[in-house]
């Protein structure tokens, strides 16, 4: 059996502990989870555009595709993002070997407001999380970035919504974490479906 087809097909060993899933959904989505633990082996460019393909392959409201990829591969451009990521995150995301920030045009082509850019800007986050899964890669968005600053080193225009940043490489060994980080190393799990699901209406 392929690598892509066990990862479809069977759940991995490190999520069957605390992944159990509902209903008979692929094992795809339960053995992408957010790892700290990055390996700093380079991602090809190939397989990193293949990531980003399957990410502008998303939907959008009226195709506006509003998503917007700002990529770090190489030293020279991962140490501009290190600037704007705080202490906490850069102590496990400095080995990431790719940092993407993802954006979103608030405005369509028209110039009026797109009410949907943030919704669609996360179906293509979703959408990159899972191709690099088939890929046998890795994926962690983080929140803790200092925007403004980002939006300086980056010359991100201000009609851009500045949303995450994404670490993108091969899981790597957890053992080199930060000892407190270590003991988070594990897929976490979900609330139960029943409680994030209203038929009808929210009683």
């Amino acid at each position: 059996m392929s690598n892509v087809q066990t990862i479809v097909n069977q759940i991995s060993a490190e999520v069957q502990a605390t992944r159990v899933s509902e209903y008979p959904v692929s094992p795809l989505f339960l053995n992408r989870w957010s790892t700290r633990a990055f390996s700093t082996r380079e991602v090809s460019d190939q397989d990193l555009y293949t990531v980003l393909d399957a990410a502008h392959w998303a939907p959008s409201s009226f195709n506006d595709q509003p998503w917007r990829f700002i990529v770090a591969k190489t030293e020279q451009q991962r140490s501009v993002f290190h600037q704007f990521i705080n202490e906490f995150n850069l102590t496990w995301v400095s080995t990431a070997p790719v940092l993407i920030v993802v954006a979103s045009d608030k405005l369509r082509d028209n110039g009026d407001p797109n009410g949907a850019h943030a919704f669609d800007a996360g179906a293509a986050w979703a959408s990159m999380a899972i191709q690099a899964t088939l890929l046998g890669m890795v994926t962690h968005a983080l929140g803790g970035i200092d925007r403004h600053k980002a939006r300086h080193l980056l010359n991100i225009p201000d009609n851009f919504e500045i949303h995450a940043l994404i670490a993108l490489g091969y899981h790597g060994d957890k053992s080199l974490l930060p000892e407190g980080i270590q003991q988070r190393e594990v897929p976490n799990g979900r609330r139960p479906l029943n409680e994030l699901v209203y038929e009808g209406k929210i009683e």
